[in-house]
């Protein structure tokens, strides 16, 4: 039932949210459709192409009515939409897809928020048009195969929307079918975001779209009938454009467009706020629209992409993209248009031709703007490369801004994870970097999990040290964190810690404490403490902030603060920050492979990095809940685990004396612990137990301190006989190892001596002779003492010691227990007493600081432990009830009961062997596998004895009895004590009691008349031969098998695990006193006395633990990194020399060369047809030259010489028609042609390169008249407009324009100049701040005359530097006067500028002049002269040209 109501309520919840949906569509999304029937070409059909019968009813007038001619502007009108839901494709795939039926006019905001948040679609980081043939062409294999592939991995790698024309046809079918691939052939999830936008009236089938209330889902057929396209089933989302008519084309272009400009001005997110969301338009095939579609695009500043070889006007752009302006010309365009347009050439008018000619050429003149994706090379690579290398480049425009361009492309680089993209487009030798510029890269790389974009930045130059400088920094890092497991037991850490201090501080602070409640390093170092242990010290010190309460709060926020955890100890001098460690830790805390190894790689201690993330990794995945998270962290620390035994062999192999202090010594990095302490609490078994070709590593230390100061190559024998006759210590019998070191180097320094004798030289001799003298043998005293106090014979005195009181315990049990106790036993009460007393010197000795608690639950997780426990108790039980006359005898049961746990932990003694040690790990787990089967066993035990009971015995009331027979009998059975009494044949009456009374003997089986067993003797033999078949056979078989793969199993990891407990061990003898016990009772005096009645502090052992001088330190620690470097090397090269690497590599070859070869072959052809092209033309051309000359011959005079046609030679490109043309090409004015005039709606007459100058004919030229109606009146008619002709040449439009009289209309430019000293001559120039253009510019304006100042510059100067600037206009020079290219000029009316340069020395009225500048109101700035210097183009050149004046290139 419960499973039923939540399924109800998930029900009722969808059902609401579709309510909603539908609501809000039909609120906000508006259709179009005709209200005024107007009979068109047929007689049913309207004007706007649909049938009377698709009209609404009030749409058709009657015949007293009429509306005039039909006009879409008053005929069509705006209703609520009714097409909208969900579309379902028929076919295989059964695709579903979100559409609605949308407006012309509706808002792009509207259009936006209905794909976000309706549609649930996630914003894009990459907007793509793909725009082109709408009809379906043809696209080479290669190309196609590239185009989609390139495409595909741009929007997947980048998250971008793909936009088309939505239906199944044309270049909307080749983006289609990618996508189709991708999801079929891709096994990540989501999918890539196809939108169409489609034109509503052109569309086949539409009409089951159509539903007032929405469709969920509409069947969409997919059958083509007729001219009219279908939608294509392969995208996304689809919006219907509607304008009300049918059958007419390219609705939706007006609306796409708005459409992309708005979502373009959308910024990417949060985690790059400012960067707006960057369009790039992909071009294949098209006509004439498309080239429409591409130059607007292009002046709105979207950078545009053309395949070379998708046909048609894309072609046609594509060939002409690579050469000059003034080498496109109207001649050339049309032998373009007639090649890749050819079927269509002919309906071109030849003024189409100039305007498409004029555009083209703008097109190419914007190159930043442009980039031609060439199959046949290797210029871009893919598409996807071209595509993101088009939206670099225009980014790279502004020269002034031009690491504002560089921080953009960064930006994007992150935002779309392009790491290819940014290493060879913005990290280049042009880009300069500094690190502090990247900070912000690196924090959005590591905030978004970017790890390739971490170690690109860490390769160009980014700083850790000064990148982590700041804690807020860090503290924002964990804020960023992504939601793990650390994460959530921070934020309950962070929540009890404002709890308490809320709670100790009360309303008094409750302001301060509201502040401070997020999270800091001081949570964050009790967290990883937490993790890491209580032995270690925090890694961060504590915030230094003080609070004023008196001492009752000081002393209930320690109670609340207490108890948790063992003490915090905390010095601030010894807490130290390594930023490399700090991004490692920060990365292992979210269980990041990638980062945690990039960071690995830059720690300094890495070796204790890598056991410290074991540590804390494993202890995560033991306190979490989630399973397949828990396995990630232990495949984790595994990982670091293995760099840590990479990096710790190859420093074995360099340095052994070395790497051993790597294992003791204190990192001052990791809470002043030691990578020895962190191996053994991380449970690195691997790490430990490390062999290899260079020996036992670990061991070989551990081996060093087991030996103590004796040499580890003495014999066990030796030894042994020392301990006893320790005399033959003083004749070298023993071998000490300061003795071994001494012979070593005495060895060292003769063979130094000796090849000295042979070089003569004496220096190496001298130093060799100096380091022997500060070293001495051991005195009789020392050699003594060291022999005692090695762990290795305190072991051997101590197995003695055991082995005699086991033996004296077994005499004092069988042989001398009395009444009263005897000596004998006496002795043995005090050597066990010695004994607890070391248990409990054992239980206390904490020299890692681990704490008490922690230590109890380290003690008694031991096995032996627990058997030493167990034995003391009831060594003490038994004991009491000894001395108790009415429990004396089970006081002796207890002890003797006693006496084998006491064997049994006489096992632990062996544990040090090689060859016993890893057997007693098997027993161990072979114990816990029998415990198994004994439950299993029981099962039968009980089944077959109950049952057997059952029919031989008719209740029996004694416990005893039934428990042996029910039990105990069948439980002997499987050793072979097969029963008599199941059987007639040996079944002895008198073996048995009729009515039970006999205590001795079992209760006969019932009887019949003639006193015979009256059981079925069939069922008790059939029931004993199935007990034994499955108990002795089955069962012991099974044990015997499970057994076998324990022994399996262990015995490949015994040895390792041996060697991992090992340490235990020797470490507890190590700290043990000298003396075995009972005399062990007089060292424990000794410390008593010492520890606790003198207060001196307890003897600290450098053996486990050694702080080393900081120079020394620092010494290892560049050590250690050269050999992890090392080592990273050695693996990196068994990874490419690996045979799954080998394989992918040739792979890629091959692949590459293919690709290559069918380049080429296509170039190949391409250049044949291109050849035989030209020489047919030049053929043609020398036809014709030969022509002229032989008319030229038979004509007289210079007639012919006039007439001459010039032959065009063509050498790969198209040359200009005259090399006159060619060089005043390069002083057109570009931007007096743009085809639109600035604030009006008068479109100028296209005027191509060649038709500029006014010498050049152009007869179908026919430029608009214009005049703006701000202007006040004057003279301009068509006689005094004829009067005054551009210098420049045409411009496309007539009259004034905006500028206010014809002819020249004068500005003036001033650049003031100064010379800061600041260490080095620097020329400053004055800019004003234009908040309209949002720009820097000269101070300027129009002029009567250029011998005064605009009278513009009055009211941004100021009236007083104003009249300070005219009175030094006199001093100025002239740098400039001439004809500008201005957006406002025309035919008749024109700009001309004066540029002069006003030098501000070092005189008074020079500084008074400046010092007005100073006090201005920030309109005005001084700047450096210098490329980077945010004007416009033209007055950049000014500024240039007074650079030069200057001496300042």
């Amino acid at each position: 039932m419960e499973r039923h109501r939540k399924k109800g309520c998930r029900l009722n919840r969808a059902i609401v949210c579709l309510k909603n949906h539908v609501n809000w569509i039909r609120q906000n999304i508006r259709k179009k459709e005709c209200c005024f029937f107007e009979k068109g070409a047929r007689e049913d059909v309207c004007m706007c192409g649909y049938s009377k019968t698709e009209h609404v009813a009030d749409a058709v007038p009657t015949e007293d009515q009429s509306g005039g001619t039909w006009d879409p502007n008053t005929h069509v009108r705006e209703v609520p939409t009714d097409a909208f839901g969900e579309i379902n494709f028929g076919g295989l795939r059964q695709t579903t897809t979100k559409y609605a039926r949308v407006s012309t006019d509706t808002s792009p905001e509207v259009l936006y928020q209905l794909m976000t948040e309706q549609w649930k679609v996630p914003p894009p980081n990459l907007l793509i048009s793909v725009t082109g043939g709408a009809k379906n062409f043809y696209l080479k294999t290669r190309l196609k195969n590239v185009f989609q592939r390139g495409l595909i991995k741009v929007a997947q790698t980048t998250g971008a929307w793909i936009i088309t024309g939505g239906t199944n046809t044309g270049v909307m079918k080749h983006v289609g079918q990618a996508v189709r691939d991708y999801s079929l052939s891709s096994s990540m999830q989501g999918q890539i975001v196809t939108i169409g936008l489609a034109t509503w009236g052109v569309i086949h089938n539409k009409e089951v779209l159509v539903h007032s209330q929405g469709c969920f889902p509409a069947h969409y057929p997919m059958e083509v009938k007729g001219r009219l396209p279908c939608l294509d089933n392969n995208h996304t989302h689809f919006l219907l454009v509607d304008d009300g008519t049918h059958g007419r084309y390219g609705v939706e272009i007006d609306l796409r467009s708005r459409l992309e400009k708005c979502i373009s001005g959308k910024t990417l997110g949060n985690k790059a706020v400012g960067v707006s969301i960057p369009v790039v338009c992909v071009v294949l095939d098209g006509g004439a629209g498309t080239l429409n579609t591409i130059y607007t695009a292009m002046l709105n500043d979207t950078p545009c992409v053309v395949l070379e070889g998708s046909g048609r006007m894309a072609d046609v752009i594509a060939h002409a993209a690579g050469l000059p302006v003034s080498q496109v010309t109207i001649g050339l365009i049309h032998r373009l248009l007639k090649k890749f347009l050819s079927l269509e050439y002919d309906n071109f008018a030849d003024l189409k031709i100039i305007e498409w000619t004029k555009k083209i050429q703008d097109i190419i003149r914007m190159s930043h703007l442009l980039t031609v994706f060439r199959g046949g090379g290797d210029s871009h690579g893919d598409v996807d490369v071209a595509i993101l290398q088009a939206l670099f480049k225009a980014s790279r425009v502004s020269s002034s801004q031009v690491m504002e361009g560089w921080r953009r492309q960064l930006e994007l680089a992150i935002v779309w994870n392009r790491v290819d993209i940014a290493a060879t487009e913005i990290f280049t030798d042009e880009s300069q970097w500094k690190s502090s510029d990247l900070h912000w890269a690196m924090f959005s790389a590591l905030a978004s999990n970017k790890p390739r974009f971490v170690s690109l930045l860490l390769e160009n130059g980014v700083s850790l040290r000064e990148f982590l400088q700041s804690e807020d920094t860090l503290c924002e890092l964990y804020k960023q964190l992504p939601n793990c497991f650390f994460l959530r037991k921070l934020a309950k850490r962070v929540h009890a810690s404002c709890f308490r201090r809320r709670k100790v501080f009360a309303v008094r602070n409750r302001v301060h404490s509201a502040q401070t409640e997020g999270i800091s390093l001081s949570h964050v170092s009790e967290e990883v403490r937490h993790l890491l242990g209580s032995f270690t010290r925090p890694i961060y010190p504590p915030p230094t902030t003080t609070y004023h309460f008196n001492m009752e709060d000081a002393a209930s926020l320690s109670r609340n603060l207490s108890g948790s955890q063992a003490p915090l100890r905390v010095d601030l001098t010894e807490a130290q920050r390594d930023p490399a460690r700090d991004l490692f830790l920060w990365a292992v805390l979210q269980k990041n492979r990638e980062l945690s190894e990039i960071a690995w790689e830059q720690c300094t201690d890495c070796m204790s990095a890598a056991l410290a993330a074991c540590k804390i990794l494993r202890k995560m995945a033991q306190e979490g809940s989630d399973a397949d998270e828990a396995a990630d962290m232990r495949e984790l620390a595994d990982h670091f685990e293995t760099r840590a035994i990479g990096v710790f062999t190859q420093c074995y192999s360099s340095g052994e004396e070395r790497a051993k202090k790597l294992l003791v010594r204190v990192s001052p990095f990791w809470g002043k612990t030691t990578c020895l302490r962190l191996a053994l609490e991380a449970n690195c078994k691997s790490f430990v137990a490390l062999s290899g070709v260079q020996g036992c590593v670990f061991q070989a230390l551990l081996t060093e301190i087991w030996c103590g100061e004796l040499s580890v190559d003495n014999a066990v024998w030796r030894v042994t006989i020392c301990m006893i006759f320790f005399p033959l210590i003083y004749t070298g019998f023993l071998i000490y190892r300061p003795d071994e070191l001494i012979q070593k180097q005495n060895e060292k320094s003769e063979a130094i001596k000796t090849v000295a004798s042979v070089t003569g030289s004496v220096h190496r001799t001298k130093a060799k002779s100096h380091d022997l003298t500060t070293m001495k043998s051991l005195n009789c005293w020392s050699r003594l003492a060291c022999l005692y106090s090695s762990p290795q014979v305190k072991f051997y005195w101590n197995i003695v010691s055991y082995f005699a009181f086991l033996f004296l315990f077994a005499v004092v049990l069988m042989m001398d227990f009395q009444t009263t106790p005897s000596h004998a036993e006496i002795l043995l009460y005090v050597w066990l007493f010695s004994v607890v007393s070391e248990e409990v010197r054992q239980l206390f000795y904490d020299p890692d600081g681990f704490g008490f608690h922690k230590k109890a639950r380290m003690y008694i997780r031991e096995l032996w432990n627990i058997l030493d426990v167990l034995s003391i108790i009831l060594f003490i039980v038994g004991l009491v009830f000894r001395l108790t006359s009415k429990l004396f005898y089970a006081g002796k049961i207890v002890l003797c009961i006693d006496f084998v746990v006491f064997c049994l932990r006489l096992m632990a003694i062996f544990s040090i062997s090689r060859t016993l040690g890893p057997k007693i790990i098997i027993v161990r787990r072979m114990m816990m596998d029998m415990f198994f089967f004994m439950f299993l066993l029981s099962i039968w035990v009980v089944a077959y004895g109950v049952a057997k009971q059952g029919i031989l015995i008719h209740n029996d009331d004694r416990l005893e009895w039934i428990f042996r027979g029910a039990v105990y009998e069948p439980y002997l059975i499987i050793f072979g004590n097969v029963p008599t009494n199941v059987d007639y044949s040996e079944f002895d009456l008198n073996s048995c009691t009729m009515n039970g009374m006999d205590p001795l003997k079992p209760k006969c089986p019932v009887l019949n008349e003639n006193q015979t067993p009256a059981f079925p003797e069939w069922l008790t033999i059939i029931m004993l031969c199935v007990y034994l078949l499955f108990a002795n056979i089955l069962l012991l078989n099974l044990l015997i098998a499970i057994f076998n793969f324990t022994f399996e199993e262990v015995q490949d990891n015994s040895d390792r695990i041996w060697k991992f407990q090992r340490y235990e061990l020797i470490k507890e003898y190590h700290s043990r006193p000298a003396a075995p016990p009972p005399f062990i009772i007089l060292s424990h005096l000794y410390i008593f006395v010492r520890n606790v009645v003198l207060c001196r502090p307890p003897f600290k052992s450098r053996k486990f633990r050694t702080e080393l001088p900081h120079i020394e330190e620092e010494e290892l620690l560049s050590w250690e990194a050269l050999m992890k470097d090392r080592y990273l090397l050695s693996t990196q090269q068994q990874q490419t020399r690996a045979m799954e690497r080998c394989i992918v590599d040739t792979a890629q070859k091959v692949s590459a060369i293919s690709d290559r070869l069918e380049r080429e072959e296509e170039t190949s052809s391409a250049v044949l047809v291109k050849r035989l092209a030209r020489l047919e033309e030049q053929v043609v051309q020398s036809a014709k030259g030969l022509q002229w000359i032989m008319e030229t011959l038979k004509s007289t005079g210079l007639a012919g010489k006039d007439e001459q046609p010039i032959p065009i030679l063509s050498t790969g490109k198209d040359q200009p028609e005259s090399s006159e043309s060619a060089n005043e090409a390069d002083g057109f004015h570009v931007k007096a042609r743009q085809f639109h005039y600035p604030n009006s709606k008068v479109t100028r007459f296209p005027v191509p390169e060649e038709k500029v100058p006014w010498e050049v004919g152009f007869n179908s030229y026919t430029p608009p008249y214009y005049r703006s109606e701000d202007i006040a009146d004057g003279r301009s008619d068509s006689e005094v407009l004829d009067n005054y002709r551009n210098p420049g040449g045409r411009t496309g439009i007539r009259g004034q324009g905006s500028l206010s009289h014809p002819g020249p209309n004068l500005h003036v430019d001033l650049v003031i100049t100064r010379l800061r000293d600041t260490g080095r001559s620097v020329l400053e120039f004055l800019a004003v701040e234009d908040e309209q253009q949002k720009m820097s510019v000269l101070p300027g304006g129009p002029v009567e005359s250029v011998e005064r100042l605009p009278s513009a510059l009055m009211r941004t100067l100021g009236r007083s530097l104003y009249e300070k600037l005219h009175e030094k206009m006199a001093e100025g020079i002239l740098v400039f006067e001439g004809y500008v290219d201005d957006v406002r000029n025309t035919d008749n009316a024109w700009v001309e500028t004066t540029v002069i340069n006003l030098h501000l020395d070092s005189s008074e009225e020079s500084e008074e002049i400046v010092n007005m500048v100073a006090c201005s109101r920030g309109s005005l700035q001084w700047q450096e002269v210098s490329c980077k210097n945010g004007l416009c183009a033209d007055q950049s050149d000014s500024l240039r040209r007074v650079a030069v004046l200057h001496n300042r290139n």
